[in-house]
């Protein structure tokens, strides 16, 4: 079903962006029509065919269906571009002496988007600060550093490569810990030697710690989990530990499947947190569920940490996203409990993203006793 909406969707965009282009006297002087449009069908020939094949398979596959969801992405921006631009004129119905400008600037916006939300998926996710006061940490944990991240997406398009980048960024930031969020993988597990290696790489003397997301479920998910904890990875599955004296750190299992099949969410929680712990509370879980939030902070978590929603990975989809998830990106503040749902450090589908890259969240935890 989703290859069939991506099949009409992608293949709408498509032929809007080029009989639009195509009206343009510039395009249509020097380009013969036929050898136009045999052009066009090529390239959406290649589009459907890589939506057929997919880009999570870790062969020479992964180039068409990458292909493809870039186009969709690209497609998808022009289109904006130039649907505004049509919208301003008229559908040449009025302004017709400006039909031709108005196209073009469309078009080149269109361009200028694309390029741009191109450079912000393919970029290095940034570094943010985010200050935490939690009203139950020792005074001694103070200035305390913990580096989050979530939707690393490893897969066809980002490897143990791409990962030791990422390793070294975290790294310079010298966190006690290293939280990673859920969606580790894009689906199936990565199956690389380096992978261990390059987990092992990570240095927080308080070890790394997962939660999963629903991509990791749409796998083995129980091969992921081993070779992450080859690598020396802890996952929290509806359990908690504490990291040191007078702070805990608890994750939940992915809630995807109990949202899509309309099961209890909170389910999780209970287990894991049956009562206030009476210490500083870091909950981990991957989606931003307004019943997981509200139970978390009812049950005096202090920091939760959440990821899933990309931030809308590419804009305007950032307002259905919102229309999904009330908080979805950022920090908030739920009755005292301080609520961080990151944008991620990597994407799905394109590699895409408009308008702010991907992001590591550097957490400095603050306690209210400290002078």
């Amino acid at each position: 079903m989703f290859s069939i909406v991506l099949n009409i969707v992608g293949t709408l965009f498509h032929l809007y962006v080029a009989a639009r282009l195509y009206s343009l006297d510039a395009v249509r002087s020097r380009i013969p029509r036929r050898v136009w449009w045999i052009g066009a069908f090529l390239v959406w020939l290649l589009y459907f065919a890589g939506v057929h094949i997919g880009d999570q398979a870790l062969d020479w596959r992964w180039w068409p269906g990458q292909f493809a969801l870039t186009w969709l992405g690209i497609t998808f921006i022009m289109s904006l571009c130039l649907l505004a631009a049509d919208i301003l004129g008229g559908f040449g119905l009025w302004w017709r002496a400006h039909t031709q400008k108005l196209r073009a600037l469309g078009a080149a916006a269109g361009v200028l988007l694309a390029s741009l939300a191109i450079f912000q998926g393919m970029r290095a996710p940034v570094v943010v600060d985010q200050e935490v006061v939690m009203k139950d940490l020792p005074k001694a944990l103070d200035g305390t550093a913990i580096v989050a991240v979530s939707d690393i997406h490893l897969g066809a398009q980002r490897r143990s490569e791409w990962l030791a980048a990422r390793v070294e960024q975290i790294n310079a930031l010298q966190p006690a810990a290293v939280l990673l969020l859920g969606d580790q993988v894009e689906d199936e597990p990565i199956g690389e030697p380096q992978l261990a290696p390059t987990l092992r790489a990570l240095k927080a003397p308080w070890g790394v710690w997962a939660v999963t997301g629903n991509h990791e479920f749409y796998g083995d998910l129980d091969t992921t989990v081993r070779e992450f904890e080859e690598g020396g990875v802890r996952w929290l599955r509806d359990r908690r530990v504490e990291l040191a004296p007078g702070l805990v750190l608890a994750g939940i299992e992915d809630i995807g499947r109990a949202m899509r099949n309309g099961g209890e969410i909170t389910a999780g929680l209970a287990r894991t947190i049956p009562a206030p712990t009476g210490a500083a509370t870091i909950l981990m879980s991957h989606i931003p569920a307004a019943p997981i939030i509200e139970e978390a902070s009812a049950r005096g978590v202090d920091l939760m940490l959440s990821g899933h929603t990309h931030g809308g990975q590419i804009w305007p989809f950032s307002y259905a996203v919102q229309k999904r998830f009330a908080k979805y990106i950022g920090a908030y503040d739920v009755d005292g409990m301080t609520l961080y749902v990151t944008r991620g450090a990597g994407s799905w589908g394109p590699r895409m993203r408009l308008w702010r890259p991907g992001e590591i969240i550097r957490l400095t935890l603050r306690s209210p006793t400290a002078a």
